[in-house]
């Protein structure tokens, strides 16, 4: 079937993670508890911020848009596939699923740049503390948070764009729990060389340099700390870094994990497997490495509960 002009009428079938009829209320159980935690969790780290005037610092500021943007790549992902599940219905339009490899892209984008500027405010606070509130003024955090905001949409608007001029004329089965864009492309019958190098590119340029310049900033930090002479202080540097270098060891493994997966095997179901971690077992985890590692947050969530469950 020549799809590339009825694109409007277009229709994908995600297979998921399993065919098998047996496994599917126990994958929608779990996929459910996984989306409900992360929802829960980001949203309470979230209201714990903006409630406690003590975490209205540029750090936190920082943590609560990366709170926002785990709740809205799981929102994107995971309600698509527990709808999937329930109604044994697998189709996903082609507008549908155009717009899930977009946020699909453009939420891990944020996700990678929020940590590198987290990065930079880590290495001011500890390298540099007495200029700290100077640096980090609420118009350069507002910045660099718009900053990487941008950078997402123009970037998931450009593989968007080279994506809408591709014609389907094989099989529309995407073997996958979402629309993913190497997935996609694979289905297609035109020519997908220029799709190819922009991903190539784009990962290197928001991948790897963002990744050096996290490598960058705590090689500085390390370095500080090693000149310190209170054994106070360089505990309390190094509780601040642990968390943020928790996620951003858990982001990073997941996602070169799904990477070197799909490298070393052709199987779409292992390599569908690996990217639960990346898509949705990453963004459930970041609450958790927050308020478990962290004093302030878990001494905020501790008022915040105790606050609500006094009005109750």
């Amino acid at each position: 079937m020549e799809a590339g002009n009825q694109t409007g009428f277009l229709e994908f079938i995600l297979l998921g993670l399993s065919e098998d009829p047996e496994l599917q209320p126990f994958i929608f159980g779990l996929f459910l508890s996984m989306y409900l935690v992360t929802v829960l969790g980001n949203l309470l780290i979230i209201l714990a911020i903006s409630s406690d005037s003590h975490l209205h610092t540029p750090m936190y500021f920082f943590l609560s848009n990366l709170s926002w943007v785990d709740i809205c790549f799981s929102i994107c992902i995971v309600p698509k596939m527990l709808v999937n599940i329930q109604t044994e219905n697998k189709a996903i339009s082609y507008m549908d699923c155009l717009t899930q490899v977009y946020f699909s892209m453009f939420f891990p984008i944020l996700d990678t740049l929020l940590l590198t500027v987290m990065a930079y405010d880590r290495f001011v606070a500890i390298c540099h503390p007495l200029h700290y509130m100077i640096i980090m003024n609420p118009r350069l955090c507002g910045l660099l948070v718009f900053v990487t905001w941008l950078i997402g949409v123009m970037t998931s608007l450009l593989h968007i764009s080279l994506m809408m001029r591709l014609t389907f004329c094989k099989d529309f089965e995407i073997p996958h729990f979402f629309c993913e864009l190497t997935h996609i492309l694979q289905l297609a019958c035109s020519d997908t060389f220029p799709n190819s190098m922009l991903i190539y590119f784009m990962t290197g340029v928001l991948g790897v340099f963002p990744l050096l310049g996290i490598i960058f900033s705590y090689s500085r930090i390390a370095s500080s700390i090693r000149k310190m002479s209170s054994s106070g202080g360089k505990q309390k540097a190094l509780s601040t870094c642990g968390s943020h270098l928790s996620v951003v060891s858990l982001f990073y493994g997941t996602g070169i994990g799904v990477h070197f997966t799909s490298a070393v095997t052709h199987s779409s179901q292992k390599i569908s497997v690996a990217s639960v971690m990346y898509t949705v077992v990453t963004p459930m985890l970041n609450p958790f490495i927050y308020s478990l590692r962290n004093k302030d947050v878990k001494g905020a969530l501790g008022r915040l509960l105790s606050r609500a469950t006094s009005c109750l």
